[in-house]
């Protein structure tokens, strides 16, 4: 359990770190596309592996497709009433916004993941989302701050969205226990398909708008990292 709380606690308060970051700190494009492609790779095989994979063990495919599918057209459907209803008016907001869209489900999953998992089995996960939380934060925090926010709202902003995050996972954990492996099944599926949805509409396209061509071979290295970490379990 102890390891659980810190998995969680590490993940969720990379989102103040990349606030701090971007408040403070500075972040050149090209290092921001770059570790946002290295997440996005690892990403794919986190989502693969971790929860969609488990999910047809058992035989049954076309319902845990259908609820990758489902996460997919969800999170598609809120992106686009984020970017088209709300982000055009308040800028960095509209960031905030989607970037909870997108972690309620990742974490909610990384709860999930680690019930039945060794820690080491999530690593892949836990590690892909804290890299993204970190540039992702910082771009939003700094563009909030462009538009004239304080920086202690900013700063409340993302600090209540670290919470709200580590919650979701806390719950996947500690809630979902003792409900159905099919359950189980089809939550980890529809946070995957999420998380595909979110890595063509959200982060590959940021990434390669601020790094070009390398963020290919960050891609490939998250990629390669995510296996490996895979392996050790």
């Amino acid at each position: 359990m102890l390891i659980t709380i810190l998995v969680v606690f590490v993940v969720s308060m990379s989102l103040i770190a990349g606030a701090l970051w971007g408040l403070y700190g500075k972040l050149s494009k090209n290092t921001e596309g770059f570790l946002i492609a290295l997440a996005g790779g690892a990403l794919i095989v986190s989502a693969v592996l971790e929860l969609i994979e488990p999910a047809m063990e058992d035989g049954d495919v076309l319902l845990p497709l259908l609820f990758v599918f489902i996460g997919a057209l969800v999170f598609t459907g809120l992106d686009f009433y984020v970017k088209e209803k709300w982000s055009s008016k308040s800028g960095g907001a509209g960031l905030l916004a989607a970037i909870t869209l997108d972690g309620l489900p990742e974490n909610l999953a990384l709860g999930v993941a680690l019930i039945t998992a060794d820690p080491l089995a999530v690593a892949a996960l836990s590690g892909s989302i804290l890299l993204s939380n970190l540039p992702e934060a910082a771009g939003g925090a700094k563009e909030m701050k462009d538009d004239g926010r304080s920086k202690r709202s900013i700063l409340i902003l993302w600090t209540g969205t670290a919470i709200l995050l580590s919650a979701a996972a806390l719950v996947g954990y500690f809630f979902l226990e003792n409900v159905s492996k099919d359950i189980l099944n089809n939550i980890r599926c529809f946070a995957g398909g999420a998380v595909v949805a979110s890595l063509a509409i959200e982060v590959f396209p940021k990434a390669f708008k601020e790094d070009k061509y390398w963020i290919g071979l960050a891609t490939a290295l998250g990629l390669i990292i995510a296996f490996y970490l895979n392996s050790l379990s």
